[in-house]
C-alpha cells in the first residue's frame, strides 16, 4: 500500500474523514481596533457584511457586522475543537458560559442535544494590529451521544503536552499533543462524551513543527484508523519518498510506521486520526445527525426552544478590552489565566 493517497490542495475548509467532519483554517491580518472592537467603517465598505468570506485588506468579517466573527448560532449532534494559533476569541453560549482564549489555547465543545454560542474575534488592541489564526475541527458524535448535555472545557496552552526533541542530525521537532497519545505522551482529557474520550477509538490531533531538513518517525496505528496530514505551512514534506507540497493534504496509511522528512523551509502541519464511527451522516448547516428526519427535528426543536435561549444583551458579545484569558462555565465555575 502506498504511504499517501488522496493528495489535494487545501482551501478554507479542509476535507476530513470519519470520525471528523471538516476543519476550517482561519487566517486574518486584522488591523488596529476601534473602541467598538472592530476594524472601523472605512474598512467595511464594499464588503458583503453579514456573510463576508472574501479576503479584502488581509481579512474577513465572516458573519460579524462590527466585530469580526460568528454571532449567536446553534449546533447539535457533534463537537468543535478550536485550536488557536494567534489572536484571541471571545466565547458566549446559551447556558451562560463565557470565555476569552487564544495564543495557543484549545476549546473543546460538545454540542450534544443543542447549544447556541457566539465566537467573536474582537480587535482589542487599538495601538497595533490584531492578527488571528485558528483551526476549528468538527468531530462527529455517535448516535448514542448525539443528545448528551452540552459541555465545553478549556485546554489552556500552558497545560498542553508538548514534545521537544532533536532528530539524528540535531534538528528540532516540536509536537503539540491536543488529543490522543503520541508515542508515550498522552493529551489532556477531552469532554467526557467525546468520541475521543475512549482510547480504543485512537483519536489523535497533533500539530508538528519541523526545522528544515529534519526527519520524524510517525508511529503506526490500527489498520482501521483514518489518518490525514494537513501541511499548512512550509515548502513541503517527503513521506516515505512521496512529496506533499506546501498547503496540501493527504490521506496516510496509518497501519505502517512512516518516515517524514521536511524540505528546505520550516514546516508546520496537522495530523488528525481516529477510528471511524461508521454511521450514516446527515448534515445541514450547524446540525449533524444520522437521518434527514433528525435534521428536520433539530430545526423544529431549535425554533421552539432556542436551545436554552440567549442570556446576553447582544448577539456578538465581547468581554472587555483587557487581554485576560478566562473561562466561565454553566455551573458558575471560573478559570483565569
Amino acid at each position: 500500500m502506498n504511504a499517501i493517497s488522496r493528495l489535494q490542495p487545501l482551501g478554507f475548509n479542509w476535507e476530513m474523514y470519519d470520525p471528523f467532519i471538516f476543519c476550517a483554517h482561519h487566517k486574518d491580518q486584522y488591523p488596529r481596533g476601534t473602541k467598538e472592537f472592530g476594524p472601523g467603517p472605512d474598512l467595511l465598505s464594499g464588503r458583503n457584511i453579514g456573510n463576508d468570506f472574501t479576503v479584502k485588506n488581509g481579512f474577513r468579517m465572516y458573519h460579524g457586522n462590527v466585530v469580526p466573527g460568528f454571532p449567536v448560532h446553534p449546533h447539535r449532534g457533534f463537537e468543535t475543537v478550536t485550536i488557536t494559533l494567534e489572536g484571541l476569541i471571545d466565547h458566549a453560549d446559551s447556558l451562560g458560559g463565557a470565555g476569552r482564549y487564544g495564543q495557543g489555547d484549545v476549546q473543546w465543545m460538545t454540542a450534544g442535544k443543542g447549544i447556541q454560542h457566539a465566537e467573536m474575534f474582537p480587535l482589542i488592541y487599538r495601538e497595533k494590529e490584531n492578527p488571528l489564526e485558528l483551526l476549528q475541527i468538527w468531530i462527529n458524535l455517535p448516535k448514542k451521544n448525539k443528545f448528551v448535555d452540552p459541555y465545553y472545557k478549556m485546554l489552556w496552552h500552558e497545560d498542553l503536552p508538548v514534545i521537544r526533541e532533536k532528530d539524528k542530525n540535531g534538528r528540532n521537532i516540536i509536537t503539540r499533543v491536543i488529543a490522543g497519545t503520541f508515542r508515550q505522551t498522552r493529551a489532556l482529557d477531552p469532554t467526557p462524551d467525546s468520541w475521543a474520550a475512549d482510547p480504543g477509538n485512537e483519536v489523535g490531533i497533533w500539530i508538528i513543527e519541523m526545522e528544515p531538513d529534519s526527519e520524524l518517525k510517525l508511529p503506526s496505528a490500527n489498520e482501521q484508523i483514518t489518518r490525514t496530514v494537513y501541511n499548512y505551512r512550509g515548502d513541503g514534506l517527503i513521506i516515505d519518498g512521496q512529496e506533499i507540497p506546501g498547503y496540501h493534504q493527504a490521506l496516510l496509511n496509518a497501519s505502517s510506521e512512516l518516515n517524514i522528512r521536511n524540505k528546505e523551509a520550516k514546516s508546520t502541519f496537522l495530523i488528525a486520526q481516529g477510528k471511524p464511527i461508521a454511521e450514516p451522516v446527515a448534515q445541514y448547516g450547524p446540525f449533524v445527525m444520522n437521518t434527514r428526519t433528525e435534521i428536520q427535528q433539530a430545526y423544529q426543536d431549535y425554533t421552539t426552544t432556542r436551545f436554552g435561549g440567549w442570556p446576553w444583551d447582544r448577539n456578538d458579545p465581547v468581554h472587555g478590552s483587557e487581554p485576560v484569558r478566562f473561562a466561565k462555565f454553566a455551573d458558575g465555575e471560573k478559570e483565569e489565566r
